[in-house]
């Protein structure tokens, strides 16, 4: 679930919702896929209770167009 986009100076961040029933690996996997594919990196993460992750990516603000987050 992608919650909303933000801008501080040079980065753009998104913040990413994981499930909980979503497993660290396939976790991985799909952060992995929008760093190579969409040039964001991993800023943050946050564990709730029940296993819900709170992802923060980001990436340098640029003039060409990135592909968007899709996860």
């Amino acid at each position: 679930m992608i919650e909303g986009d933000s801008a501080d100076g040079d980065w753009e961040y998104r913040p990413v919702q994981l499930p909980g029933d979503v497993s660290r690996m396939t976790a991985a996997v799909r952060l992995a896929i929008q760093a190579e594919f969409g040039g964001w990196e991993l800023s943050r993460v946050r564990l709730y209770p029940g296993g819900v992750r709170k992802v923060w990516l980001r990436r340098r603000r640029s003039s060409r167009m990135l592909p968007e987050l899709s996860v």
